[in-house]
């Protein structure tokens, strides 16, 4: 008997999407972050220095394609919860524990994502990579068309 791989479609990239996204919640959880935070304080951690609230909610809402409101009280989350800090008053900065959270969940998702991504070829690894690109490019272009 010999099975064939499924053809990559909006199906088989979803849910590929969610099972990736619900192992990394599954950590996430364990340091009470959500997965909107996780991405604003990994924009924040990975910043050389403070960044402009404005431009994290920007990140935010390109990347999670979330609105703005929401964007910036992800934003405020983080600050109330003293992982991010007020840097003046239109900027913010990772603080010190923010980046022990950041560093620690990072640590285990990089694991995770080892054994999930083990044994497949990095040719694999870059076809998909072009073909994921080139579906959220045009997925990106119709949604601004929607709108």
């Amino acid at each position: 008997m010999t099975t064939t791989a499924p053809v990559a479609d909006s199906r088989t990239i979803g849910l590929a999407h969610y099972a990736a996204r619900a192992v990394l919640e599954s950590v996430l959880s364990r340091y009470d972050i959500t997965f909107q935070q996780n991405n604003a304080l990994r924009l924040a951690a990975l910043a050389d220095g403070p960044v402009a609230r404005d431009e994290l909610a920007d990140g935010l809402t390109d990347s999670l394609k979330i609105g703005t409101a929401e964007a910036h009280r992800v934003v405020d989350e983080l600050v109330a919860r003293g992982l991010l800090a007020a840097d003046g008053p239109s900027r913010v900065r990772v603080t010190a524990s923010g980046r022990e959270v950041y560093d620690a969940y990072s640590a285990e998702v990089k694991e995770v994502s080892a054994r999930i991504w083990a044994g497949l070829s990095m040719e694999d690894r870059a076809a998909a990579g072009r073909v994921l690109a080139q579906v959220t490019e045009r997925a990106e272009a119709e949604l601004a068309a929607l709108r």
